[in-house]
């Protein structure tokens, strides 16, 4: 036989042998393991349900969370690979007896999509947890930093509504603006007896009050806007604001 003819002859044999070997590779979640869980879901008692699961199932589903944990890279859980695991294997014997063979599914499919929910369900909660824990330790620095209490704010705008009452005909040269000024200082007084602080119902309070258009009430607040930003930069820095202090601060 010619060499070339010889060569191709064992490269030939060398593929099938490849074939063979790959066919005669174990899969991890094959037709045994299809079977065992149509056994445990079959079975009615519990010792014999426990040894299907020992024996025929528990290394399938050990692997299969490890490779979908793995393949997948869930970065949002605060604690072990091995951990993380465990919780998906138990998820995945929880929901065992919800496997249908009967439906054309095959078990492999079935619970590698179970144990990639539930991986992607507390990845997300635990991320949202996690921004939720970002902000509200932002806020508890922003507050510490400050420190700023309920009492104070109230303070604060008791010391705020008496500067208004007292500088309203400084700030204001038109009676039209003045009246919408007062207006607003005699809401902030009331705020303890008003329910619903929503800005339209405000708004319309004040309406009620001046009979004004809501454009020259928005340009009114606008100005008290700035006013109470920097009284609030008085009191944080000086701890109180002085009532007969007149003049623009701009």
């Amino acid at each position: 036989m010619p060499k070339k003819e010889n060569k191709k002859v064992n490269d030939v044999k060398a593929e099938i042998k490849k074939i063979v070997k790959k066919k005669k590779r174990k899969v991890y979640f094959g037709q045994e393991v299809q079977d065992a869980v149509v056994d445990y879901n079959s079975s009615e008692n519990d010792s014999e349900r426990n040894i299907i699961y020992q024996t025929r199932i528990h290394a399938a589903f050990d692997k299969l969370a490890e490779n979908i944990i793995n393949t997948f890279k869930f970065t949002y859980f605060d604690y072990g690979f091995e951990d993380i695991k465990h919780e998906v294997v138990a998820f995945m014997v929880v929901n065992m007896h919800k496997y249908d063979h009967t439906k054309g599914s095959k078990a492999f499919s079935y619970f590698s999509v179970v144990a990639k929910n539930y991986l992607i369900l507390h990845n997300n909660n635990n991320y949202k947890k996690l921004k939720s824990h970002d902000k509200m330790d932002a806020l508890d620095r922003q507050h510490r930093n400050s420190g700023f209490n309920e009492s104070d704010y109230s303070i604060l705008t008791d010391e705020i509504v008496e500067y208004f009452d007292s500088n309203m005909n400084t700030i204001f040269k038109k009676d039209r603006d003045l009246k919408i000024g007062y207006a607003i200082v005699d809401l902030m007084k009331a705020r303890e007896d008003i329910e619903n602080f929503n800005k339209k119902a405000l708004y319309i309070l004040i309406r009620e009050m001046t009979d004004v258009e809501t454009t020259h009430i928005t340009s009114v607040v606008n100005v008290l806007k700035k006013h109470y930003k920097k009284l609030q930069n008085i009191y944080h820095k000086q701890g109180s604001i002085v009532h007969n202090f007149s003049g623009s601060f701009f």
